[in-house]
């Protein structure tokens, strides 16, 4: 491994529910006994199916279970391999995406009772997103605060796309709770079937997903910004997880200047919207645009901002980028340092800056 990234911090990593068997002890009786009973399974809200080549990579594939189901084996391969120091779990579980509101938040609580009792407890490089029901955004806060003192815990996890965009109103006491607490709220890709991933409808491939996906992260920010969240929310901290982030700069010079013609409609924003997203914005480095010309990949974070970015992998899925080799420009010291931990350091108010060697907390000089 290269001493630069030696203590990364992967932001994106993420455990699969076995099945909801495993949830079980973690239920109230009622719902254990409706899921058993119904026989009701198949919540996980990954992308792909688990038999895909696309669900994860062969040599992440377990024996047996769907993909970064074995703590084990994901904390070997995701952790121990590249040298990871904290790696902060992201479960995609369709309890976020149920119809019916109490079962989502049955389901998100089993969910983070589980994280907690299965993975955090057996290895402390480990931390967890809150997983929280958008369909019901007073249980989702009670869920921050129920979870927020447990520092194992370190952001609120949503979902990009919801049947009412995340700046309104209707969500606003999840920010209130995750404000409260200090806790960034990470947003990341994906979302309920009734919500296609893009503007103009449902794509037919997975290369067509791929790629019209990427307009969901700017109709989120844009929400986020002109409903008035960050002014509500003076201090939240978003984290936009797995969207990519070349159409970062463009997006912001655009809606900068529709302000600047249409800002009327919105009297109550105090600033330019390119102002709220550089000091309440950050962007996981996975999946990474790869220009043609490196020069212009390095343009990009710089016209982004070098404290915006936060190194992410995206274990175990096809695409995982390995933080030792995954960066095609050459780093400085400082660069390296701030992509792969000072930036996440700052983000997560719960990770340790201690538990880093001194080399790596030591900036360039």
């Amino acid at each position: 491994m290269e001493p630069a990234v030696a203590g990364a911090i992967d932001c994106d990593v993420h455990p699969a529910v076995p099945s909801v068997r495993s949830l079980l002890p973690h239920l109230d009786p009622c719902w254990r006994d409706a899921f058993v009973v119904r026989g009701q399974d198949g919540f996980d809200a990954a992308d792909h199916p688990f038999g895909s080549p696309l669900a994860c990579r062969p040599d992440f594939r377990p024996e047996r279970g769907p993909p970064g189901s074995d703590p084990e084996r994901l904390i070997r391969q995701a952790v121990d391999e590249p040298g990871v120091r904290f790696a902060v779990l992201n479960c995609l579980y369709g309890g976020q995406l149920a119809l019916s509101e109490p079962m989502a938040t049955a389901l998100c609580r089993a969910v983070n009772d589980w994280i907690a009792a299965e993975w955090l407890a057996r290895d402390p490089r480990l931390r967890a997103s809150i997983l929280v029901p958008p369909q019901d955004p007073e249980a989702a806060a009670a869920e921050i605060d129920r979870l927020a003192a447990d520092r194992r815990f370190v952001q609120v996890l949503l979902p990009l796309t919801t049947e009412l965009m995340l700046g309104k109103r209707f969500h606003w006491p999840i920010y209130a709770a995750a404000e409260r607490h200090g806790l960034p709220v990470g947003i990341h890709a994906g979302g309920p079937a009734a919500v296609p991933p893009s503007a103009g409808g449902w794509p037919s491939h997975s290369v067509e997903y791929l790629q019209v996906v990427g307009q969901t992260g700017p109709a989120l920010l844009a929400s986020l910004v002109l409903e008035g969240v960050f002014d509500r929310f003076p201090r939240l901290k978003v984290v936009v997880v797995e969207c990519g982030f070349a159409w970062v700069p463009a997006f912001a010079w655009r809606l900068d200047g529709h302000h600047e013609r249409l800002g009327g409609e919105v009297p109550d924003l105090k600033r330019r919207p390119s102002d709220y997203l550089r000091d309440h914005v950050r962007y996981t480095t996975q999946p990474i645009e790869e220009p043609e010309r490196p020069e212009d990949l390095r343009w990009l974070f710089g016209a982004i901002g070098w404290d915006r970015l936060m190194f992410s992998t995206d274990y175990p899925h096809w695409d995982y980028d390995d933080p030792r080799r995954s960066i095609p420009i050459a780093l400085s010291q400082d660069e390296r340092r701030r992509l792969f931990f000072a930036n996440a350091l700052d983000t997560y108010r719960n990770l340790d800056p201690q538990a880093l060697t001194a080399t790596d907390r030591t900036p360039a000089r």
